[in-house]
């Protein structure tokens, strides 16, 4: 009987179950599209180029790891990427090379180099010019093409270099390296690379313009005659043991590929935190959507009751309807869901966050999942919606539907205030960590508030419409207000199925969008307070050590800083977190000529080898204090401890750790500074300071305090772009959850709008009826929204930036006044099609 009736309403009232597929092929959509960037990130490899013909290749991890819990089942480790590139210590070469199936190993440390002008006959394009090189040790090179290997002060070019330049065997050419400037004679050309265009130096001169002696970017290893690859892995895995990890396959395009682990980790917490929000909002409005359906079949279900269906007939009708759509929902959904994901993974490549050489993976799983959580999801609503109507008493249900019960359970009360109260714990936690956590947990923050909305919702919609429709009920506004004043007072359980995926809309888009409005405005705030330099020296291909002495020592210059980018990760909350940090040259006491950073306390005149200055939020968060030592990991992974020597308040956008240049600048991937920031002497002509600073390096560009606010920007831009695809994503499903739960709302009251015209009410009365209860319904989802938006945005805002949260209004406004006219359209275009059916017709009640 129950597949009987099942088959039967979904063949002959298809229309009733439209708004329930929707939302479940909706769902699936955005489940599929985040799972197939989760599975990228878990499955994603790259073919080795660089080190092809190694079929063994030693690299270092390109994770930290922080192992929490005390043993057990309790332990487990935390990874994130490194900010830098880790190294191996290049000696370990030999000690491979030692082992008998072993053929050689030889270590490989590329390293940028610059080239200048060539000397022999520079043009005028050559003398404003830096070319990118790639350097390295000649024993990498390969047979020469010409001339012979080089020594200390020689250099081998690659041909197609070498006819770039003009350049012969025998010319002289200034190259600029990590470790060094000079000039250097062509004792040789190499055949083209596949890797670009190459320089290849001595052993000892290549492992100096390094700019970390000593270390490798990888250790690679080629066998003997009749030695496997797995053979060789073995007996290099004995010498290497824990301190780096041996590679074999396609595991070796990771170690020439460093942006590989840092891609694959974003494109893991962005498919899985934000698709495990997605699948719980998929979830969350399934359900609802469902639960409205399965409400608005109450006569019929009563109905069946009263003549003699037992609860689990009823139960397992609502549950084969469920199964019915689910399935073919979440295949259909799977389509625009791959869609999704393209044009994501395509923004992420372009944007820079995920490495060109990687591909989308678009296997099967994700549409399974998509498949199986719309089931899943379906299953649990049917089952939800079903405890009620399988519970009537067979003698009263048809009197028990007509007159629905107002008032809310007991136990569904104390998890709605569960909800909400967890949701408040969260957000407070949230205000300790930085800023991509905080981010994580405040979509978990406005989950647990949305279903402790749900829960309440019938309680939320009679206070907060009562309040609202007060001005309606006087009569003031004629029979359409005191209508829907009295509609919204008799029906809060219909109406807060209406709220509630506007409280979504609003409270999704204003966490996600006004977080990251917050975050960048505190920065700019920052950057425009502390960048007090006169000049602003940068460069596409970056500065050399030197370039800022070279500065200082200008006529016009009074002091100059080199800043050189990079990463460190501390702990925090048995977590692993990444800090900005920048590595500053120079006179530190003259600092504070060229970066206010806002002192709070100590002095950046101490700061020297071994010491760091912080950020004021960052030690407070790290429980540090001048003169303390503070456990933090440099940006290839080693651990150091330096004592605090000063505190400051504008680090945001500007750099949360400050330390010597010579303490990271052997642990960083390129050691270039990305700018140098200038104080003039009083009464300096800044344009021939400006000439002046152009001719040192003909390359790079000078500008005003400005020049650094570029880079604060852009050091950003991800994260706001993410935020605001998510605000989109996650926004945009829940505004068509709106619409859908709307229509199906106004659709539910044929008879009413029949019984309403029946007695005499006019078109424009019900018209202006229904116009009111929608921005009765959109003016209760804003402020409740607005509310969540709020309370999570707060304390995670003044966590990060020390302030409160910053929403303009040229998106606030728009935001909320989308909302209301979504509400109106929603509900508008729905009643028309009721009042074009005969009142008779209407007021019969047709189902």
């Amino acid at each position: 009987m129950s597949n009987g009736l099942a088959r039967a309403a979904v063949r002959f009232r298809p229309a009733s179950f439209v708004g329930s597929f929707v939302a479940l092929l909706l769902g699936a959509a955005v489940i599929a599209g985040c799972g197939a960037l989760l599975q990228t990130g878990l499955l994603a490899k790259v073919d080795p180029v660089r080190y092809a013909h190694a079929p063994v290749v030693v690299a270092a991890d390109p994770y930290t790891t922080l192992t929490v819990g005390r043993g057990g089942e309790d332990e487990q480790d935390i990874s994130v990427p490194l900010p830098e590139r880790g190294r191996v210590d290049a000696g370990l070469a030999a000690r491979i090379a030692a082992r008998p199936g072993v053929a050689s190993a030889l270590p490989d440390a590329p390293f940028p180099v610059q080239q200048h002008s060539s000397a022999r006959k520079p043009s005028s394009a050559q003398e404003q010019g830096v070319r990118a090189l790639t350097g390295g040790s000649i024993a990498a090179a390969g047979p020469l093409a010409s001339g012979r290997a080089p020594a200390a002060r020689e250099v081998v070019l690659d041909r197609q270099a070498a006819a770039t330049a003009g350049l012969k065997t025998g010319d002289r050419v200034r190259l600029t390296a990590p470790g060094g400037a000079g000039t250097y004679t062509v004792s040789g050309l190499a055949a083209p690379s596949p890797l670009g265009t190459q320089a290849w130096f001595a052993a000892k001169t290549a492992d100096r313009l390094s700019g970390h002696p000593g270390k490798a970017d990888a250790i690679l290893v080629t066998p003997k005659e009749g030695t496997t690859p797995d053979a060789l892995a073995a007996q290099v895995g004995k010498v290497v043991g824990d301190s780096a990890q041996v590679l074999t396959g396609k595991d070796r395009g990771g170690a020439e590929l460093p942006a590989l682990a840092a891609g694959k980790t974003y494109l893991l917490g962005l498919g899985a935190s934000f698709g495990g929000i997605a699948a719980m909002t998929a979830v969350f409005v399934i359900m609802g959507t469902l639960a409205l359906a399965t409400n608005q079949r109450a006569r019929e279900f009563a109905l069946l009751r009263a003549i003699g269906a037992t609860p689990k007939q009823i139960r397992r009708t609502i549950a084969t309807e469920a199964m019915m759509l689910a399935p073919a929902a979440g295949l259909l959904g799977a389509v625009p869901g791959y869609g999704l994901a393209h044009w994501w993974f395509g923004e992420l490549v372009e944007r820079g966050a995920v490495p060109p050489q990687i591909s989308l993976e678009t296997g099967v799983l994700p549409v399974v999942a998509a498949v199986l959580i719309s089931v899943l999801a379906a299953l649990g609503a049917g089952r939800l919606a079903a405890s009620k109507p399988s519970n009537l008493r067979p003698g009263l249900a048809l009197g028990q539907a007509a007159v629905p019960s107002a008032t809310l359970g007991r136990t569904r009360v104390g998890f709605g205030i569960g909800f909400c109260a967890a949701g408040a714990a969260m957000a407070a936690v949230a205000s300790q960590l930085g800023g991509d956590a905080a981010a994580t947990t405040a979509l978990g923050v406005v989950m647990c508030f949305l279903v402790g909305v749900a829960l309440l919702g019938p309680m939320i919609a009679q206070i907060g419409t009562g309040f609202l429709a007060f001005p309606l009920k006087s009569g003031a506004l004629g029979a359409a207000g005191s209508l829907s004043a009295d509609n919204t007072r008799a029906n809060a359980r219909r109406l807060a199925s209406a709220i509630t995926p506007i409280v979504m809309v609003i409270a999704f888009c204003g966490t996600l969008v006004f977080m990251q409005s917050s975050i960048r405005e505190a920065s700019a705030r920052n950057v425009s307070s502390a960048v007090v330099a006169d000049r602003v020296l940068t460069s596409p291909s970056g500065l050399p050590a030197a370039t800022a002495g070279h500065a200082a020592a200008l006529p016009g210059v009074e002091s100059a800083t080199g800043i050189l980018r990079t990463g460190v990760v501390y702990e925090s909350l048995q977590n692993l977190v990444t800090a900005t940090a920048l590595g500053v040259s120079g006179n530190p006491g003259d600092l504070p000529k060229v970066l206010d950073l806002g002192l709070e306390n100590g002095s950046f005149a101490a700061l020297a080898k071994g010491t760091v200055a912080l950020d004021g939020k960052l030690a407070e968060n790290l429980g540090v204090r001048t003169g303390d030592r503070v456990p933090l990991r440099l940006g290839d992974g080693t651990k150091v401890t330096p004592k605090v020597v000063a505190t400051y308040s504008r680090g945001l956008g500007v750099g949360q750790v400050l330390m010597p240049r010579a303490d990271v600048a052997t642990h960083v991937t390129t050691p270039y500074d990305s700018q140098v920031l200038v104080a003039a002497k009083p009464g300096a002509e800044q344009v021939a300071l400006t000439k002046d600073l152009q001719r040192l390096v003909p390359a790079a560009s000078v500008a005003d305090a400005a020049g650094y606010g570029v880079q604060a920007d852009i050091a950003q831009e991800l994260g706001a772009w993410a935020n605001t695809v998510m605000a989109a994503v996650l926004g945009g499903f829940a505004a068509i959850a709106a619409v859908n739960t709307l229509v199906m709302t106004v659709l539910e009251r044929r008879r009413e709008v029949g019984l309403l015209r029946l007695s005499g009410t006019t078109r424009r009365q019900v018209r202006g009826m229904m116009r009111w209860e929608a921005l009765l319904v959109a003016g209760t989802g804003l402020i409740l929204g607005s509310a969540i938006a709020w309370i999570t945005l707060l304390p995670i805002a003044r966590g990060i930036t020390g302030s409160g949260p910053h929403i303009p209004l040229a998106v606030a406004v728009p935001l909320a006044a989308g909302a209301v006219l979504l509400t109106v359209a929603a509900t508008a275009f729905p009643t028309r099609a009721l009042l074009r059916v005969r009142p008779l017709e209407a007021g019969a009640g047709k189902q």
